[in-house]
């Protein structure tokens, strides 16, 4: 018998993309499967429009808001499949992203293997993601993955992943501490706990880009600072835990310099913290740099305002680019309903 694929929904105040993500799992062309949506306490239409597709195929369960980490952890007690695909409530899959990622097992592999695949991002015509190949994108053992991230600070997304139970129960539950990079943290120890990775280059998934608001943001909120080290010196752990060696530690050192800029100055508590695991690694953090478009900046208005600038920029950009697309997204659907009625 063909293996039940569970795709664990975790949602949050996500009424306006839920209906849409929800019919991107409907769509798989791999037929034994089920979706379980977790809501935890939206206070807006995210549960009610969950209930709509309530079905034999899929479930939706509520939670007092606990975060994301608590309802997939939630999700994934209540599902029965041989294979996990996680999937947040604002991004798509295309049709047979699931079943060209089972396609691709052999009949030699394990149920070890880890199966990851091609991702672009969009606001909201999907015709126009940007597919943008890392080198990620290939088969890779766990520890020259986890290099390759750390010192070229790179990820996959979520939703990429396709996880056998027995990875997933290998890995333990998501880490309920953690305010961002929950997803970064849970897939490295299901990383380790693989005998890597199997990148599927047509099978895709639409990772949508929303306000500033979401959970992968960090800002200038200190608890969400605090979980980053907390995530960071387990990333170290981590890989240190699969090698430690002269590459591993300055890979290390790579991604902690690349990060320093989030912390440094405002939290000199964590910017300590990540000096003595620097010293740890036999090495030592620089102070941040600013991209060349915002360092003119700091002689004249300070390092503040300059760093400010750095970060929220490239974000009113985005704000404004989110707009433009989401127009042009009801223009096509006016124009589409009115070819309906001609």
């Amino acid at each position: 018998m063909k293996p039940l694929v569970s795709i664990l929904i975790p949602a949050y105040n996500a009424g306006e993309w839920l209906a849409d993500t929800l019919r991107s799992a409907l769509a798989q062309t791999w037929e034994r499967k089920e979706i379980i949506v977790v809501d935890d306490g939206s206070s807006d239409e995210t549960l009610p429009i969950a209930r709509l597709f309530e079905s034999d195929c899929v479930r939706v369960f509520t939670q007092t808001n606990r975060g994301a980490a608590a309802a997939r952890n939630h999700a994934l007690q209540l599902s029965k499949g041989d294979y996990i695909q996680w999937l947040d409530a604002d991004d798509l899959l295309r049709p047979d992203k699931i079943e060209r990622q089972i396609a691709a097992l052999r009949e030699t592999d394990s149920r070890r293997t880890l199966l990851s695949a091609a991702w672009g991002y969009f606001n909201y015509r999907t015709e126009r993601a940007k597919f943008v190949p890392t080198s990620l994108w290939q088969d890779l053992s766990p520890v020259e993955w986890a290099l390759r991230k750390m010192n070229e600070n790179l990820h996959m997304q979520t939703a990429t992943w396709l996880t056998s139970r027995e990875l997933a129960e290998a890995a333990g539950p998501w880490d309920i501490r953690l305010l961002s990079d929950d997803d970064g943290e849970y897939f490295f120890r299901i990383l380790m706990a693989s005998e890597g990775t199997r990148f599927v280059r047509e099978s895709k998934v639409y990772y949508r880009v929303t306000p500033a608001g979401r959970l992968s943001n960090i800002g200038a909120s200190d608890r969400k600072k605090n979980a980053m080290v907390m995530g960071m010196k387990l990333y170290v752990q981590y890989l240190r835990s699969l090698e430690d060696s002269d590459r591993v530690r300055q890979a290390c050192l790579t991604y902690l310099q690349n990060w320093y800029l989030t912390f440094y100055p405002e939290r000199p508590d964590l910017v300590a913290e990540l000096q003595t695991l620097a010293t740890q690694l036999q090495g030592r953090l620089e102070v941040p740099r600013l991209r060349w478009k915002y360092a003119w900046m700091k002689p004249v208005f300070g390092w503040k305002t300059a760093k400010w600038a750095q970060t929220a920029l490239p974000l009113l950009k985005s704000s404004y680019l989110r707009r433009w697309d989401k127009a042009m997204y009801r223009l096509q659907a006016v124009r589409a309903s009115a070819d309906g009625l001609t």
